[in-house]
């Protein structure tokens, strides 16, 4: 049992693919390949199966059913024509092989009479030096598992999430891989599941950045209303988010709690594990949109505000600029018999008058908070 108790050290994935010759691995196929298929390995005792040239998937199905053992295959974006006969192969349903060509599926557990079919949504965080309404948070791709008795199929589709650096970690643990395809499901769900949660921890950066930008005081140089972009592109992000975390959390339930004879008894006991990472990760989405629409919230409010104290501000001044106004309209009508009209010191009365006028009212808007 010490191959169970090193489970999770031996599946957690690294931030960097490396291959033997220190370089790192391409997440996409070479452009010069002739097929989709990154791996094709028969494994039998937890160990790989060496042979003098690469297996096809037709000698990998015959060498497993001579010898035993199960055999891995992994594609990246197969054509319909190039997954047909894999699908052949191995008897895969017709449903399932086209959820797998066609992509843009949601996360799901599928059960068929040999086979089960599962979809994830894989998430990578973008880096960006500076965070604006246009920014790309996340990017997101597709994970398709066909997991049999003697096989296991992956499908991926997007330029992230490359697994041919869990596949060589798994074949240094052949104890692991001597418990069969669930293993390596169990492995590619726990890959999966921990890179929502750095993905999570670098979101909460971000938002966290956004929301003391926010409620800083006395910020110079940003147009007022500046933020709500920026909000708002983060709440898209989070939805993509949310829309790989939230569907994926049923069928990590099912295959901790279900008895399924394609899983390992040993193994299923620890999707119980990626559940409740899974879970963790959901409540963080869930507060993250939460969070967003509170921010979003308390930015139109500070908006309204700031036009609400400009207002007061215009207001205050034509009230002041009125008694001048009213002072002139007045002497300036024509009729002979008008106050003071003929006195010396009636002018700079009634210039005084209005400058002290004036004044008075600027300072009580100014005490009142108007001005």
């Amino acid at each position: 049992m010490s191959m169970i108790r090193d489970l999770r050290a031996v599946v957690r994935p690294s931030r960097v693919s490396l291959r033997k010759d220190g370089g790192t691995y391409d997440a996409t196929r070479s452009p010069g390949a002739a097929t989709a298929v990154v791996d094709c390995a028969v494994y039998r005792d937890g160990r790989r199966v060496e042979t003098e040239t690469a297996l096809t998937p037709h000698e990998a199905v015959r060498l497993v059913r001579r010898d035993g053992g199960f055999v891995w295959i992994g594609l990246h974006e197969p054509t319909e024509a190039e997954f047909s006969g894999i699908a052949g192969e191995f008897g895969l349903h017709p449903l399932a092989v086209e959820d797998a060509v066609q992509a843009h599926q949601r996360p799901k557990l599928e059960r068929y009479d040999d086979s089960l079919f599962t979809v994830f949504k894989t998430i990578h965080y973008v880096e960006h030096d500076q965070l604006d309404a246009n920014s790309e948070v996340v990017e997101s791709g597709e994970v398709m598992c066909f997991t049999g008795r003697d096989f296991f199929i992956t499908v991926r589709h997007g330029g992230q999430g490359s697994l041919r650096a869990l596949r060589h970690r798994l074949q240094d643990d052949p104890e692991l891989l001597a418990k069969g395809p669930s293993a390596v499901l169990h492995a590619i769900a726990d890959h999966v599941v921990d890179g929502y949660i750095a993905v999570a921890d670098a979101v909460q950066d971000d938002i966290d950045e956004v929301e003391t930008e926010v409620f800083s005081p006395g910020r110079k140089g940003a147009p007022r209303g500046s933020d709500a972009g920026r909000i708002y592109q983060l709440k898209r992000e989070v939805l993509e988010f949310k829309r790989a975390v939230s569907p994926l959390l049923r069928p990590m339930q099912l295959l901790s709690e279900r008895p399924m004879r394609l899983i390992d008894p040993d193994i299923q006991k620890y999707f119980r594990d990626v559940a409740d990472h899974l879970a963790r990760v959901q409540e963080q989405v869930l507060g993250f949109d939460e969070l967003l629409n509170s921010i979003l919230q308390a930015n139109l409010a500070q908006a309204s505000v700031a036009q609400n104290e400009d207002m007061r501000k215009i207001t205050s001044w034509a009230a002041i600029i009125a008694v001048p106004t009213m002072v002139c309209g007045v002497y300036g009508m024509n009729f002979d018999h008008m106050p003071e009209l003929h006195w010396r010191y009636g002018y700079p009365v009634i210039l005084g008058f209005t400058v002290v006028v004036c004044l008075g009212i600027h300072r009580t808007l100014k005490r009142n908070g108007w001005l």
